[in-house]
Order: C-alpha cells, then structure tokens, then sequence
C-alpha cells in the first residue's frame, strides 16, 4: 500500500477545512462550493476514501499515529467492513459553479 507524505496530507487538510469555513459561511456562493468539493475530492484520492468526511478523519488519524500504528487501524477496519456487493460507486468531481 502506498500512502501519501504526512506534509502532503497536512496541506491537503488544512486546504480542506480553511475551504470548509469558507463554504459554511457563504453556502449559496457557487465558486467557492466548488471549490471546497474539489479539496474534498483531493483529500478523497490521497486518503482512498469514497466521501470527504471519511477522508478529513482517516488524514487525522493517519497524521496523529504512527505509519505502524494507522496500517494497523485499516487492517482492523478492513476485516471488519463488509464487502461492497453491488455495482461500482465512481468518484466524480463536482461541476457546480462551472
């Protein structure tokens, strides 16, 4: 499994949640929707995950551990996820405010 640099992934964070604020503040702004679903997009690819929340907590606490400890984590949540069954679920990026 490659993961990403921990710098890489911090900087993908705090884009993530400086955009965030920004979107909660001004919600009908359709630039900067667009621009918060694009960092959350970013994170999504970098962490492996399928939604931006998943991906801002999995940056989290890959950022908190250590590299032994966060592959530990996704061993245990894998074995304990079940297993998608049902037709493939594509990541797309946001169109909004284009």
């Amino acid at each position: 499994m490659l993961l990403p640099a921990k710098a890489e992934v911090a900087r993908q964070l705090r884009r993530y949640r400086a955009w965030e604020r920004v979107m909660l503040a001004s919600p009908a702004d359709r630039t900067v929707r667009a621009t918060f679903e694009d960092s959350g997009y970013t994170l999504c690819v970098l962490m492996g995950k399928r939604c931006a929340r998943e991906a801002a907590d999995a940056a989290e606490r890959y950022l908190r551990t250590s590299l032994v400890t966060y592959l530990q984590e996704q061993d245990a949540h894998c074995a304990t996820t079940p297993v998608h069954r049902g037709p493939p679920v594509l990541l797309t990026r946001s169109s909004a405010g284009r």
